[in-house]
């Protein structure tokens, strides 16, 4: 079947989730919550596509299924709930622990499971599994932005899904037997191209459409754990279990060396881009990025970033002036960013990338037209907004 969006040669994940997303949305695919941007989209016949779950053998044989807590996925939810297995819920951002098991109330009726399976229900019903449980889940379900038919997935550029799975692997509640299932409307099957499938990233072996079941055969390894290399501490930080998987790894005899943030960030870059950034470090530059409009939240101009393969070394948000300031590691690194950043669009908002004017040389910016004044230099950036 030939997908409704054409994937250009050369897309990056970031270009193909906003193209579906654009599609989606012009052409009213998707129910509550709206716009579908920087969403895993609620699509018209999300409940219908779920219903094909209880088809399949994988569904039928298992015991233990988890399930994403996306809003397209609350017919998933219901299912495995009306068929009595155990339903595991991530907990929202891996904030507190993994899983959370969702136990209805004693006699549950079928309006009860049904609240059970919103996310209000996940909140009230919902039980935290330690790493100590013995959990061995036969069947993972994932939401996706786009899926190929040959089972590579994008998500919407958090990385969630991909870290769920690898902490899975790591606490032994997932093998090679596990099945991922990914439930998207017919024009999220789209055609991804092979390498920008990366060795953390989950692949999936059953995508469920409103018209379709599709097999997908792929080729593609899944996650074998977690890659320390690419986390950080900062990482460590915002997701508190992953020291306690670090540390059971440690006395395991594993490698667990964190990456360094500098060294993800060339590693984030094109391969051409990467090649450019080698040698020795200078000093750190600095690039503009103008234009942010009102709402923008800091974590959806890094997915922007993280997409283009363009993560600075730091960002400095300053969301209420409608600018940010990226650090790079050198000016080679900086160069080849902002030659990423060609084009950037947002949320359908265009936004001007430069070098931050006390930089610049003969450049001229990216886009011809900017705001009036630009501060210098980071310290006067800071005092313009306290002024």
């Amino acid at each position: 079947m030939e997908p409704c969006i054409k994937i250009n040669a050369g897309a990056t994940k970031w270009e193909i989730r906003h193209k579906v997303w654009d599609y989606m949305e012009n052409r009213n695919l998707a129910n509550f919550p709206r716009p579908v941007h920087n969403r895993i989209p609620n699509f018209k016949g999300a409940h219908q596509a779920c219903g094909a779950l209880t088809e399949l053998e994988a569904f039928v044989r298992t015991r233990e299924v988890k399930v994403d807590p996306d809003k397209p996925l609350e017919g998933a939810r219901l299912a495995v709930l009306q068929a009595r297995k155990m339903l595991l819920v991530p907990t929202p951002r891996l904030r507190n622990g993994l899983f959370n098991h969702i136990i209805p109330p004693a006699g549950a009726s079928k309006e009860d499971l049904r609240v059970c399976s919103t996310s209000q229900g996940v909140k009230e019903f919902s039980r935290p599994v330690g790493l100590d449980a013995k959990v061995t889940v036969d069947l993972v379900v994932v939401g996706s932005v786009a899926v190929s038919e040959k089972g590579y997935r994008i998500g919407k550029g958090e990385g969630y899904a991909d870290m769920e799975y690898a902490m899975m692997v790591s606490m032994g509640a997932v093998s090679s037997a596990t099945v991922v299932v990914t439930i998207v409307h017919d024009c999220q099957v789209v055609d991804i191209p092979e390498d920008l499938i990366e060795s953390h990233d989950v692949t999936v072996d059953y995508i469920l459409t409103p018209t379709r079941v599709i097999r997908t055969d792929c080729k593609l390894p899944k996650p074998e754990g977690i890659i320390w290399a690419k986390l950080d501490a900062d990482m460590l930080g915002k997701i508190p279990i992953l020291k306690t998987l670090r540390a059971l790894e440690q006395q395991s005899g594993k490698d667990v060396t964190l990456g360094k943030a500098e060294q993800r960030a060339k590693e984030d870059l094109p391969r051409e881009s990467r090649e450019k950034a080698r040698g020795e470090p200078e000093a750190v530059a600095t690039l503009y990025v103008g234009g942010i409009p009102s709402g923008l939240r800091v974590g959806e101009l890094k997915g922007a970033l993280r997409d283009r393969g363009v993560l600075p070394l730091k960002l400095h948000w300053q969301g209420p002036q409608r600018r940010a300031f990226l650090d790079y590691n050198d000016r080679r690194a900086a160069e080849a960013a902002l030659a990423a950043l060609q084009g950037l669009s947002v949320n359908g908002h265009g936004l001007q990338a430069e070098f931050a004017r006390s930089q610049r040389s003969h450049r001229r910016p990216v886009h011809a037209q900017r705001p009036a004044k630009v501060p210098e230099t980071q310290t006067e950036a800071k005092r313009s907004s306290q002024a």
